[in-house]
């Protein structure tokens, strides 16, 4: 009935002001681009720093001093968590757009909506500056990101017999250089190769 008064009232003005009550298109329809940042680079450049500083800042650590809390102090370090998180929130999002999800695009879809609505969880964890339930919270991130690069990433990988060389970053040179030293000290780990950690794709 609403529509059919609406109508009405419009077919009698004049024709300047009937244009009037058609609706508009939009002046700046939405655009978006995946090609500046492709999968690789989006998950490298923005679910990457992000997770990891989120899971840095949370849980204990035991050192040679005792156990460190790992919890920020300050106010800014709390909110570079809630700004982790809810970068994390969109990135979910983000990751929908067309040109980015993978096949099979279901399975994809399901870890890009559960990497959403986890940061949701510890967003909310983060604002209430509840160290426990970041923890907690944090952990079922973890678990988000891990079944998706089984499927994604290790899976495929394994699959096809290994990675190709040199598509992992090498160790760091400060880790590398302590792994040198360690071998040089003990030439029996050396023959034995105990120093080396195993990859997915290290040779069968």
């Amino acid at each position: 009935m609403k529509r059919l008064v609406t109508f009405a009232a419009c077919a009698a003005l004049p024709l300047s002001l009937l244009l009037a009550c058609q609706p508009k298109p939009p002046a700046n329809p939405a655009k978006y681009n995946t090609e500046a940042l492709d999968l690789k680079a989006f998950m490298a450049n923005v679910v990457d720093p992000n997770s990891d500083a989120l899971w840095a800042a949370s849980g204990t650590v035991e050192t040679a001093a005792g156990v460190k809390d790992n919890t920020p102090t300050t106010e800014a370090g709390w909110q570079a968590m809630q700004s982790q998180a809810a970068v994390l929130i969109e990135a979910g999002n983000a990751l929908q757009l067309p040109g980015r999800p993978r096949a099979p695009e279901a399975d994809f879809y399901k870890f890009a909506q559960q990497l959403t609505a986890q940061s949701i969880l510890l967003k909310a964890a983060v604002d209430k500056r509840d160290k426990d339930a970041i923890y907690t919270e944090g952990a079922k991130l973890y678990l988000v990101c891990t079944a998706c690069h089984a499927e994604y990433l290790i899976g495929p990988l394994v699959k096809a017999g290994g990675r190709p060389a040199g598509t992992l970053q090498d160790w760091p040179a400060d880790i590398a250089a302590k792994q040198q030293q360690y071998l040089a000290a003990h030439p029996e780990a050396a023959q034995q190769k105990v120093a080396h950690v195993p990859q997915p794709d290290d040779p069968k």
